[in-house]
């Protein structure tokens, strides 16, 4: 899987921040068949979560309607220096995560 985040490296403590994340992933809905008309078997993203310093700052439920390479764009607030972790769950329970450290002055 590919993962990209776009997320400062630094921001002044009450800056709101803007964070991006993109995954690498078909979305396939299963409604779709292939070329012999075999339907081609689901596979989607069910959440994503971000948590800054250990708490959940955004959640997203995703569905078979979402396109393949799913983007997000959300804001939250500098508080403190930490980690923000991008976490993404399949309709399986695998996971994939990316961290991003955040500087707080």
């Amino acid at each position: 899987m590919t993962i990209r985040i776009s997320a400062p490296s630094s921001a002044n403590r009450g800056d709101v921040i803007e964070l991006k994340a993109m995954i690498q992933h078909d979305m396939e809905s299963g409604y779709r068949r292939d070329q012999y008309g075999r339907p081609i078997t689901r596979d989607i993203l069910k959440y994503f979560e971000c948590h800054y310093s250990g708490e959940m700052v955004f959640r997203a439920e995703l569905f078979p309607g979402i396109a393949a390479n799913p983007f997000l764009s959300f804001y939250t607030t500098a508080t403190e220096s930490g980690t923000l972790l991008f976490r993404w769950i399949d309709q399986n329970g695998q996971t994939w995560e990316e961290q991003v450290l955040l500087e707080v002055s």
